[in-house]
């Protein structure tokens, strides 16, 4: 005779975690799951904060491109502490305050695995997407893919590391800045910031643009250390680029907000034999003179995700204060809020917006 549910309960642990139960527009939901079990080479985290991505959006609507297992708990920008080892791990201890990488599974046989580029294997498996993610009070990942968080950094500044080395992939390691650049960059969100703020580092003078919704970001911009922010709808953003580099144009040009009418600016904007590098994610098809990359000789380059060395970097800025992660963090929620919080990310309200687990 099986066991009345409330015996269940009390002989195995559940939490509540923010669930993709099935494939399709929405079938997301706050439900009980068991409390994830730590094998020999993992490590669990106790959650202490989990930022909501777009791509979270993207799941919950089903138009993500990337690899996705339901049922799986949601979830991929955290930190945390360290709560249990497994057997075989020596590097980790309880209270360690760590955050992690998000690729737990890699073929380890494609050319991209093999030359230290598994960001972009083809058969990634990503925490939040094929196994369970951050968006419950604990976390059990491979130990090969923490980092250990500084001192300096809180949980919720923490939490923002991923999309801090993501950006830090796309502009320092696969773009290239160099100091003296002109660089534009469009799209004020948690990305573009990040990347704005990865161009002064790098010694560019940075032209931060967006729309008229985006006026708190763009101010926020400007407080971040953008030299100049243009809102396309009022000012045309060549006469600001045209000023500034002799009517050459920019740079570098670095696509953050996933919209067509960005791209086909930057095409633009940039200069002959400049540099685009595409961060922004569109989600659709859509029309491009594509003929323009040959008649100015750009050289285009894509991003995604993050690699070991992009978290290292990532880490190190945000210790030594060069990047700020905590002032994108406009609203902390607790997870029962998970729908107020994506709802706000749809409608572009408020920036970063973090999740904190419930019991």
């Amino acid at each position: 005779m099986a066991a009345p549910e409330h015996e269940w309960k009390e002989r195995q642990r559940v939490l509540k975690a923010l669930v993709k139960y099935a494939l399709g527009e929405g079938n997301v939901e706050l439900m009980d799951v068991p409390e994830p079990v730590t094998g020999p080479d993992e490590v669990k985290i106790e959650v202490k904060a989990a930022g909501i991505c777009g791509s979270d959006i993207h799941i919950y609507h089903s138009d993500i491109k990337l690899l996705l297992k339901p049922p799986v708990v949601m979830g991929h920008e955290f930190s945390g502490v360290v709560t249990e080892v497994g057997s075989a791990v020596s590097k980790w201890k309880p209270g360690d305050r760590v955050t992690s990488e998000t690729a737990a599974g890699v073929c380890g046989e494609c050319i991209p695995c093999r030359t230290g580029n598994y960001n972009v294997c083809a058969e990634k498996h990503i925490i939040g997407y094929w196994f369970n993610g951050a968006f419950a009070k604990y976390c059990v990942v491979p130990s090969r893919l923490l980092h250990r968080l500084p001192d300096n950094v809180s949980f919720v500044s923490g939490a923002l590391t991923e999309p801090l080395a993501c950006c830090v992939n796309g502009v320092i390691e696969k773009t290239g800045i160099s100091a003296g650049d002109v660089a534009v960059v469009a799209g004020p969100g948690t990305i573009g910031l990040l990347s704005m703020q990865l161009a002064r580092v790098e010694g560019a003078t940075v032209i931060l643009c967006g729309t008229e919704i985006d006026a708190k970001r763009l101010e926020l911009g400007r407080k971040l250390g953008a030299d100049v922010t243009v809102n396309v709808q009022e000012q045309d953003p060549w006469e600001v680029v045209s000023s500034l580099t002799q009517e050459a144009g920019a740079d570098v040009f670095i696509e953050c907000s996933g919209s067509p009418v960005a791209v086909r600016m930057g095409l633009q904007l940039v200069r002959r034999g400049g540099r685009y590098a595409q961060i922004g994610l569109t989600g659709h098809p859509f029309e491009l003179d594509f003929d323009t990359i040959a008649y100015k000789e750009i050289v285009v380059r894509g991003s995604l995700g993050q690699r070991w060395i992009s978290w290292k970097r990532s880490l190190k800025l945000m210790e030594e204060g060069l990047v700020k992660t905590g002032p994108l963090v406009s609203d902390v929620l607790p997870l029962t809020e998970w729908k107020i919080g994506f709802v706000k990310m749809e409608r572009k309200e408020g920036l970063k917006i973090v999740l904190t687990p419930v019991d």
